[in-house]
């Protein structure tokens, strides 16, 4: 009987430390649901095997990403070939989508969001579609995404890859009809389709899209791309051969990504109705062959509020303009521009243009560098292709002292103490008479240079003798209030590096 009891009281003793141990499972569902919602897919799905009641809670998370390249553990991608990873990832996809999708129960655990990630081979793209489709049919889903990778990058891929990966596209496409009707997003990459009007049955069949991305796709034939469609509000061309894109009508867009047509003189692009267009990305690399860009006529009716101009380090491809009335309007909404890509070098007073133009700018984003893993180095190359070895551009304003009142915000990435760019922020800091903060970051580490010298060496001041001189020379000339911050590339904040990440 003493032994007895004395098990019991042990028993208490350890039930009510365990309780202690485990006060995270005493937590409500819902509030552990938050929690996993926080992690990753294959971590979530870990916590399945701590018991009973864990097991349950995947299948009620509001959100599922499910990504092929990062599903796997580091350890295991190790020594493995590159279609051993692409099989072995696309196999987990496969399972963790069909398992929690089968569990789910679409009146309590309806999906808010539900994206896959996963390479285009094997049967893993038609085994996803069949999964997603049937969920979306029982209303398992609300928002669906597919990200629709392939084995080899843009840079490797030749024609008859993106033939190859076209075809087995197409056949995913017409056989998950049901799933692609649903989506939401979708982002496609490494694509040439032998069908001119391939996609425009895109565009046709995923009525509920909201947001679409072309990397590195075309057709077979040149083609002028009509892109009509009552939900789309994001648009992403980057490196896609068309002949013409007219964004004929799209009602509900508010960005739109167009990013190199080095084929072209001018941009491939027409605007129709948009007439909710505010965030605008374009990029490109030009050549001597091609024609100065004038946006007042370029952008026409448009009225973006948020500019991107990138230049891939090579030659100014934007004309600098006096304008005047109803051209004016174009830049009349502006309130952020960003200027990537400049090559190194040059006079920036082009870019006073923008002040100019732009009444309401309120935040200028500048990023002024050289990137050899970018560029083309081969001078033999530069000559054939025709690269321009004069990159910069000349503008005068016709207003020297002019004003402006909006602008409060200068973020300089990659600033150098090199006169150039001195004089610049010195001429920024004068017409910006309510200017508060200009932000002066050192240049910004590229993963792909890495090990690469710069073109130029980097005269950015780090000591406090050097900063102080370097404000002095700005200073010199101006009764400018705005607080110079000198700052390394390890403090831009995460707002600030969203602004200047180049694929965004």
């Amino acid at each position: 009987m003493a032994k007895s009891s004395r098990r019991r009281r042990a028993a208490k003793l350890n039930a009510k430390k365990g309780s202690q141990d485990d006060r995270i499972s005493s937590l409500p569902n819902d509030i552990l649901v938050n929690i996993l919602d926080r992690l990753d897919v294959r971590d979530a799905v870990r916590t399945s095997v701590l018991s009973r009641r864990w097991s349950q809670l995947p299948a009620m998370l509001p959100q599922l990403r499910i990504n092929a390249q990062d599903i796997l553990p580091s350890k295991i991608k190790t020594g493995m070939s590159d279609d051993e990873l692409v099989r072995m990832s696309n196999a987990v996809v496969i399972k963790a989508t069909k398992s929690i999708l089968a569990r789910r129960d679409p009146v309590e655990c309806t999906i808010r969001f539900f994206s896959a990630t996963f390479y285009l081979s094997d049967d893993a793209p038609l085994s996803v579609g069949h999964a997603v489709g049937s969920a979306m049919v029982t209303h398992k889903i609300e928002k669906a995404e597919f990200r629709v990778l392939t084995q080899k990058k843009r840079l490797e891929c030749t024609i008859g890859d993106m033939l190859t990966y076209g075809k087995r596209f197409v056949l995913f496409f017409n056989k998950c009809l049901n799933a692609f009707a649903g989506l939401t997003r979708l982002c496609l990459q490494n694509l040439r389709f032998a069908e001119s009007d391939f996609v425009s049955n895109i565009l046709v069949t995923c009525k509920q899209l909201n947001y679409l991305g072309f990397l590195n796709c075309d057709t077979k034939s040149w083609i002028t791309l009509q892109v009509e469609h009552a939900q789309l509000s994001e648009l992403s061309i980057v490196n896609c051969r068309f002949d013409m894109v007219e964004l004929t009508w799209l009602p509900k867009l508010t960005c739109l990504a167009f990013e190199i047509w080095i084929a072209f003189n001018e941009p491939p692009l027409s605007f129709g109705y948009v007439p909710l267009l505010e965030v605008l990305s374009l990029s490109n690399v030009a050549y001597n062959r091609h024609k100065m860009v004038k946006l007042s006529t370029f952008l026409g009716e448009t009225s973006v509020r948020d500019l991107k101009l990138g230049f891939k380090c090579e030659k100014i491809w934007v004309q600098p303009e006096c304008l005047a009335g109803r051209q004016a309007h174009v830049f009349h909404q502006l309130r952020i521009l960003r200027l990537f890509g400049i090559p190194e070098g040059y006079d920036l007073t082009w870019t006073m243009f923008y002040l100019e133009a732009a009444p309401s700018l309120e935040e200028l984003y500048m990023t002024v560098v050289d990137h050899p893993c970018e560029m083309e180095m081969d001078e033999k190359v530069r000559r054939r292709e025709s690269y321009s070895e004069n990159k910069g551009v000349q503008w005068e304003s016709p207003t020297p002292n002019f004003k402006h009142h909006r602008l409060t915000k200068l973020a300089f990435f990659c600033f150098q103490s090199e006169e150039y760019m001195v004089s610049h922020v010195r001429r920024v800091m004068k017409a910006a008479v309510n200017l508060g903060d200009v932000y002066l970051y050192d240049r910004v580490t590229c993963i792909y240079c890495e090990g690469v010298e710069p073109l130029k060496p980097i005269v950015f001041p780090k000591t406090d003798e050097q900063m102080s001189s370097v404000e002095k020379q700005i200073r010199e000339g101006t009764e400018s209030p705005a607080i110079i911050h000198f700052l390394s590339a390890a403090e831009i904040s995460d707002d600030y590096l969203a602004r200047i990440c180049e694929d965004g």
